[in-house]
């Protein structure tokens, strides 16, 4: 079942899509009082045991400390740059991830959503078909890698007012949530990269990446 919840969809200025997420954000009484208590964390590093440490359910979903943790989690993406970032990247064992996907001059294809919490996600059902792109990461600053993914995926999880939610996710968004799924069972993009020559440095990779560079890549996936 696709959930009408999360439909991604276009927006002409960022103006417009801020007035959006606003408008988004002030649906929740909870999300009103806790948005003015929103602060970047600091974002934990490869190496760090938190990133190897698989996550526990959360079973108060709507605990202060809980809806505190997501609204920190939401400005600590933007401030970084971010299209997604799970729990265990600001040192926390919450199994929990936003995923916050907007296109910009860098990210032309990517679609718009709002940032969308998502707690004990899974995935129900995926494609056969595997789909190869590069990827970078909040915690591993600096490195791109060739990631194989599914091309979509059937998940489910909990909104912020603990409603259960199923989807179908494709593309670009379906590869943010496996990035961020795997963040919650303890692994790391790097992981999954098959060998050294699928790995490049984020000032090569943006070079080549940007239009009209020589060797310019057709998809510019984001750091998650």
């Amino acid at each position: 079942m696709v959930d009408s919840g999360l439909v991604c969809s276009c927006y002409s200025d960022e103006q417009s899509f801020s007035k959006s997420l606003k408008k988004c954000l002030r649906k929740s009484s909870c999300l009103e009082k806790t948005e003015k208590m929103a602060k970047t964390l600091d974002i934990a590093q490869l190496g760090d045991p938190i990133l190897r440490s698989p996550t526990q359910p959360v079973t108060d979903l709507q605990s202060p400390r809980l809806q505190t943790l997501i609204e920190d989690l939401i400005a600590t993406a933007a401030l970084g740059n971010g299209v997604g970032i799970a729990a265990p990247q600001v040192s926390r064992g919450d199994r929990l991830f936003i995923i916050a996907s907007r296109p910009t001059l860098r990210y032309p294809q990517a679609p718009t959503m709002a940032p969308t919490p998502m707690i004990n996600p899974e995935i129900l059902g995926a494609s056969e078909a595997l789909v190869q792109d590069w990827e970078g990461c909040l915690s591993v600053p600096g490195i791109r890698g060739l990631v194989l993914r599914h091309q979509w995926v059937e998940v489910e999880y909990c909104d912020r007012q603990g409603q259960r939610h199923q989807q179908k996710l494709t593309d670009f968004v379906a590869r943010i949530f496996q990035h961020e799924l795997d963040h919650l069972n303890g692994i790391v993009f790097l992981d999954r990269v098959e060998c050294s020559h699928a790995l490049m440095s984020e000032t090569e990779y943006q070079n080549e990446s940007l239009p009209g560079a020589k060797g310019a890549r057709s998809v510019l996936w984001p750091s998650t």
